[in-house]
């Protein structure tokens, strides 16, 4: 657990991916690793979600989990297709539960500081905020991280190369999560050569952000 989190840590930004077709999964893991991301979420949003994660999971360059996962079934599918880390939107404790069980992280989704205690009475110390940016954005992180210091949260939700590297100066924020650089459209249209450069402009972003804020 703690080499995710490491990975996670050195990277800063989350690419959240949403992969409607298995065949653009190895391009996208090209594209992702010239750019100088080295993680990726994907999520189960769509019937390709499972072979995804599988086809990424085999670049041993890459550390791929798997978002959106709303049920056991499949926190089962997630982990057998070689996530290495599971996402979810909300705190749910069956997926929470059956994610400790296979022994891979988990991030649930919290919105309060009702959640965030769930999340420590559970045994976690790092957490998805989501929606960050209608739920406050990095003044919100600010408020929760203050009681909960030793939390560390991945901000996810309307972030956007305007507001990114305010997330990252926050000390509590261990990554974020985003998704411009792997926009629907580009994967859509096939260009990784914009994926590349996005993700390249994210890197350099997060570079200054490790020098402001740095996480923990």
């Amino acid at each position: 657990m703690s080499e995710v989190l490491t990975a996670l840590a050195a990277d800063r930004v989350l690419p959240v991916v949403v992969v409607s077709d298995v065949d653009r999964a190895e391009p996208l893991a090209d594209a992702l690793l010239a750019g100088g991301l080295h993680c990726a979420e994907v999520t189960f949003r769509t019937e390709a979600a499972q072979a995804a994660i599988r086809v990424l999971a085999a670049r041993s360059e890459l550390l791929v989990g798997a978002g959106t996962v709303l049920t056991v079934e499949q926190v089962d599918r997630a982990v057998d297709a070689g996530a290495r880390f599971v996402v979810s939107p909300g705190y749910g404790p069956a997926v929470v539960r059956r994610c400790q069980e296979r022994g891979v992280p988990v991030y649930p989704g919290v919105a309060t500081a009702t959640e965030v205690q769930m999340a420590l009475d559970a045994g976690l110390d790092t957490v998805k905020f989501f929606p960050a940016e209608q739920l406050g954005g990095a003044g919100m992180v600010k408020a929760l991280a203050a009681p909960f210091r030793s939390v560390r949260f991945i901000p996810t939700g309307g972030v956007t190369a305007t507001n990114l590297a305010g997330y990252l100066a926050v000390p509590a924020v261990l990554a974020v999560g985003a998704s411009w650089m792997v926009a629907a459209e580009l994967l859509a249209a096939g260009d990784w050569a914009e994926v590349t450069r996005r993700c390249q402009a994210v890197v350099e972003v997060a570079r200054v952000g490790a020098s402001v804020g740095g996480g923990r």
